[in-house]
């Protein structure tokens, strides 16, 4: 049988089709392994083999767990799809790298850049020591604090492609991390477009300054024709590094160690330099006139005249300044009255210069660098030409300039997690490689800081281009054993990391967008065959073009600042979120956090973002927001367990408990409705125009629930109801509807309506309103329950105190795409209601559609009443609530009930009557049998004791089974006054016969149906005489003239109108008088378009204070 078993499962009619369901896609199971493991389950776990299927065993799971790769769509990816089957398989295997090689050294190369060789000490030469070391510390202390909740998140699961996209998208939902993710990739992108800046800059300013296009004729121009080089360079730079990139980033991938190797050789030879300075100093003179520093481009010797062959001539200086080389020659007064000293640049670190480059020294843009120490004679012209050989200043210096070119230095933390495929061990490699790199960059950072302002004179470090050393690289006179080690290191190391940004972008742009939350972007998901993101490299090149279109190195580093900033604060604020809230998937293995260094992160981003520039935080939140809107709007719908839905359910529990401690002010109401809908065969919604007035009525504010009701049992139905609920969703979305929907699942229509009325919302969040449709055609409809049910909701509703609104000829009612230019929304106030009439037309005048609509109130006035007083007093009621409305007093006089009254009475009960006897339904039909046979058993058990013996048929040969047996007879005890029960004049006591009049009868199944098709039958014509023999009932007929009277009165007045609001009178409590009800309100509104039957729920809705 085993055996047996075992081919079965094997064969094509084994276990394996199962249920037809299919089979569960996880990477976490491995299907070769089910289906080999599947022999085992049989022999031992056949208790479960029903489940396998969705339910694999533990073995199974475990194995493929094993087995699970998790290789982002990064570099190594794309590099193995370039080779064989057989050769990707040994790559993966050998790529695993480890802490040193997998993050540290990548943070190291990402963090260390452009900034560090370019402006670090431009940076200490404006700020001085002590405050450009606390800029750095502080823009370490950010990155720091955002590593330690970066650790957290990435060492809580596997961090696949996108790196920090992916941890925020994640942790905060798709709206953060959409709008997040590309403010990231942004940054990276203008982070490549600095990069190349800084490369253009090294060449044109320290290697190759005649290889510059554009060559300006005065000093003045140069500014201009370096940005125009910059321009001009950089996007030739920046094609060839896109191409480099699209060609195989394999190539960039070698090379990276290289580009390591730079920077790291060049940041030794600083230290070496350092070093070499206590001991021999270099030789970098420079040359000051009077306190001023002298450009070294234009002339050789640091001097006015020197003396050649016993003769004293002119140097080159002085034709700088002078009319001419002679002695006598006119010269500028500055020139004439001071002195040129030279001294040296690199005095070295036994100086005691650390003393004087303390503190902060800012300058305005086109000021002269000068020398605070040395004497100074001012001339009389105080206005300085640009064209003369000084130093000047490019830009205006302030302390938050200064932040935001620094902080691009400290970026780059997120490179190891963004290679978390490729590492042995993520979630141990991450949080050590990530710490221990942004500890080594900060040590560095605060060592070069003490150590440029102790071992380079002010004035050098204040000259951000080496002026005054020849055009030297200021870091590279420094350096040892030459400057060109600092000038080439940090020209490979800028193209490396311009190189890295062009790589990172447009996978991290290739990540969002197969993400597929910003429609838009899905086209940058394609790429390759071998998925490099061909669309999305193009994209970036093209933003990053802008960026070096803007050709200034200072004006890009704090664009990209923002973005980062923006990032690294999402980080925080996910790391705190998830820690605050406990979620139950939070368990990471890094321990080393807490929710207040997270937000002491998260404070100090948005600190420095509005530091750097205020300005560009702004455009960066306005960005990032426009984006999250977007999203949330037009964006793909995701669930992935993010913390803001946490957060939201966290929200909504404490306010539905606060919401608890009380019923809302009468200030604070607004209908929360509970709208009741029929869905058709097809689980399509039969009257869409019913969430249309919902959404008119609600305009996106308070609750508003949906709730429709499907016949039959939850077991058998459960899929029908799951298909209207996505039926109802999608109109309500097509309605712009904003709420919930709930389909239940009932035996009959009545009980599902009770229960969603009964039990819809959750604590204080509830219902308080409800709203259906009029049923259209229940005069012709055969079954009562089409009108019944309606009753029976405005019982229920009146019972649990709650308002009901019926819309009357909703077809009629207008569309969201209608406008009402002119009319009038008129309310009928007969009866008080707590307001609900004055309320909902302010509510509906709220939306476009009916906007423009005036609002008429009518009142209506007995024979006692002041018609004139009471006008005045309504005047005033609505003047205090602040609704503006005309009022008018309709005079009901006591009149005589006409002729036409009593013949609408008559035939309302007639037809009341025509309908017991010919659309009885079987539940009532059963009822009347079984009351008959339960009379009739005391009556012949009194009459022969001995033969009370009563034989019945079952309960589904009473329901028409007479097939299955047709000779079984059913004995009853049948009324003599059956066939006259129709009389409406008879009371309840009238109707039931006294036992004596009662005779046995014995029915067959054939009788009994035929029985039953002669009640369908035509009346005969002694009932006919029989109903037409009535008279109206004296209640039926007073209720009648009622409704004819206020029908003429208000289609008179309001025949015309967009809309008409009236009081719904309640229901006759004896249920005898339920259709006759139903024929009230169709007389009430007979000759009016469109009507809302308007009941309230027993307390005030609107007050007069505020």
């Amino acid at each position: 049988m085993i055996n047996n078993l075992n081919e079965c499962d094997d064969g094509d009619g084994g276990p394996n089709q199962g249920d037809g369901n299919p089979k569960e896609s996880s990477p976490f199971i491995n299907s070769t392994e089910v289906e080999k493991g599947k022999e085992y389950d049989g022999k031992n776990m056949a208790l479960f083999e029903e489940e396998m299927d969705t339910s694999p065993m533990v073995s199974s799971l475990l194995s493929g767990l094993a087995n699970y790769t998790n290789l982002p769509q990064g570099v190594k990816e794309h590099e193995e799809a370039e080779n064989n089957e057989g050769t990707r398989k040994k790559q993966v295997k050998a790529t695993r790298m480890g802490t040193i090689m997998g993050v540290y050294f990548p943070c190291l190369q990402n963090i260390f850049g452009v900034i560090l060789f370019l402006r670090l000490t431009w940076v200490v030469g404006v700020g001085g020591i002590m405050e450009s070391f606390f800029i750095v510390m502080l823009c370490c202390s950010c990155t720091m604090l955002t590593a330690i909740s970066m650790s957290a998140i990435a060492t809580n699961g596997v961090v696949p492609a996108g790196g920090a996209y992916y941890m925020i998208s994640r942790s905060l939902g798709p709206e953060f991390g959409g709008a997040v993710g590309l403010c990231f990739y942004l940054g990276t992108t203008f982070a490549g477009a600095m990069y190349i800046l800084g490369t253009i800059e090294i060449l044109l300013t320290y290697i190759l300054p005649s290889m510059a296009i554009f060559q300006a004729e005065e000093a003045s121009q140069e500014a201009a024709a370096m940005l125009n080089n910059m321009r001009v360079y950089g996007t030739c730079v920046l094609t060839c590094m896109a191409l480099v990139v699209f060609v195989g980033v394999k190539y960039v991938n070698k090379f990276a160690l290289v580009f390591l190797a730079c920077v790291i050789l060049s940041i030794l030879s600083i230290y070496a330099g350092v070093i070499k300075s206590a001991i021999d100093p270099p030789n970098f003179p420079v040359c000051i006139l009077g306190n001023r520093t002298l450009s070294r481009h234009s002339f050789d010797v640091c001097a006015k005249v020197m003396t050649v062959a016993n003769e004293t001539v002119t140097t080159q200086l002085w034709r700088l300044f002078c009319t001419s080389s002679f002695i006598n020659a006119t010269c500028d007064e500055y020139f004439e009255n001071n002195n040129v000293t030279e001294l040296q640049g690199i005095p070295g670190v036994a100086s005691g210069l650390i003393r004087k480059n303390l503190w902060a020294n800012y300058l305005a843009k086109g000021v002269i660098v000068e020398h605070s120490n040395l004497p100074s004679v001012t001339s009389s012209m105080s206005a300085v030409s640009l064209d003369q050989p000084y130093v000047f200043t490019d830009m205006t210096s302030y302390f938050t300039l200064l932040v935001g070119i620094y902080f691009p230095s400290v970026t780059g933390i997120m490179a190891g997690s963004n290679r978390s495929g490729d590492l042995r061990d993520a979630q141990k490699s991450i949080p050590i490689g990530t710490i221990m790199a942004i500890a080594t960059t900060s040590a560095v950072y605060v060592s070069t800081i003490i150590l440029f302002g102790a071992c380079i004179e002010g004035v050098v470090l204040r000259d951000k281009f080496g002026e005054a050393v020849n055009g030297n690289l200021v870091i590279g006179t420094l350096s040892w054993p030459s400057p060109w080690v600092i000038v080439i290191g940090s020209f490979f190391s800028t193209c490396g990391a311009g190189l890295q940004s062009l790589t990172g972008a447009p996978r991290l742009l290739q990540a969002i967008s197969r993400d597929g939350i910003v429609p838009f972007l899905r086209v940058f998901g394609h790429g390759k065959a071998n998925g490099e993101p061909t669309w999305a490299l193009l994209l970036t090149a093209c933003i990053c073009e802008t960026g070096i279109l803007i050709a200034s190195l200072d004006e890009v580093a704090p664009i990209l600042s923002m973005f980062f900033l923006m990032c690294y604060m999402f980080v925080n604020l996910a790391c705190a979120l998830q820690t605050l809230l406990r979620t139950p998937n939070w368990r990471p293995r890094f321990r080393y956090y807490h929710w207040t260094m997270s937000f002491l992160g998260m404070s100090l981003c948005l600190s420095l973002m509005f530091i750097c520039s205020w300005y560009y935080a702004i455009v960066a939140m306005v960005i990032a927001g426009l984006i999250y809107k977007y999203i949330e709007f037009n964006g793909a719908e995701k669930e992935w367990g993010d913390g803001i839905r946490g957060l939201s359910l966290s929200a909504a529990r404490y306010a539905l408990l606060r919401l608890e401690e009380g019923p809302p002010h009468t200030k604070n109401w607004r209908p929360q409705l509970l709208v009741l809908v029929k869905v058709d065969q097809d689980q399509n919604v039969k009257h869409p125009q019913l969430l249309t007035f919902t959404c008119q009525l609600k305009a996106g504010k308070g609750l508003t629930i949906v709730g429709t009701v499907l016949e039959g049992s939850f077991l058998e139905n459960h899929t029908q109801a799951q298909r209207a609920e996505e039926s109802v969703k999608r109109l309500m979305e097509v309605e712009k509807v904003k709420g919930f929907c709930q389909a239940v699942v009932s035996s009959n229509l009545r009980d599902g309506m009770s229960h969603l009325i009964q039990s819809c919302g959750l604590g204080g969040m509830q219902h308080n309103t409800v709203l259906m449709g009029w049923p259209r055609a229940w005069r012709q409809s055969d079954d009562p329950r089409t009108w019944k049910n309606i009753i029976e909701v405005v019982r229920e509703t009146t019972a649990g105190r709650l308002a009901l609104l019926v819309a009357k000829n909703i077809t009629a009612f207008p569309s969201n795409q209608e406008r009402y230019s002119e009319g009038y929304i008129d309310v009928w106030w007969i009866v008080h209601d707590g307001g609900m009439l004055m309320l909902l037309p302010f509510l509906l005048r709220q939306h476009k559609v009916w906007r423009k609509c005036k609002m008429r109130i009518f009142t209506v006035a007995q024979l006692e009443d002041n018609s004139i007083q009471m006008k005045k007093d309504l005047t005033v009621f609505l003047y205090h609530l602040r609704i503006v409305a005309e009022v008018e007093v309709v005079e009901m006089h006591d009149s005589d009930i006409s002729a036409y009254t009593y013949e609408r009475t008559l035939m309302m009960e007639q037809r009341s009557q025509i309908l017991k006897e010919m659309h009885l339904t079987k539940n009532e039909r059963e009822r009347e049998i079984q009351s008959i046979t339960d009379e009739s058993r005391g009556s012949i058990r009194r009459k022969h004791p001995a033969k009370a013996k009563l034989r019945l048929s079952s309960q589904d040969e009473q329901e028409g089974g007479a097939v299955e047996k047709p000779e079984e007879e059913v004995q009853l005890i049948h009324d003599k006054a059956a066939s006259t029960q129709s009389i409406a004049s008879q009371s309840p006591a009238e109707e039931v016969s006294t036992p004596g009049e009662k005779v046995h009868m014995t029915w067959t199944k054939e009788k009994l149906a035929g029985d039953k098709n002669k009640n369908k039958g035509p009346v005969t014509p002694e009932e006919i005489r029989d109903l037409f023999s009535m008279k109206p009932n004296q209640s039926n007929v007073r209720r009648m003239h009622t409704a004819v009277k206020l029908n003429e009165v208000i289609v008179k007045k309001s025949q015309e109108a967009k809309l008409v609001l009236l009081n719904m009178p309640g229901p006759p409590k004896n249920r005898n008088g339920d259709e006759n009800y139903m024929e009230f309100l169709e007389v009430l509104t007979e000759g009016l378009d469109r009507v809302l039957l308007v009941r309230g729920g027993g307390r005030e809705v609107i007050t007069i204070y505020s």
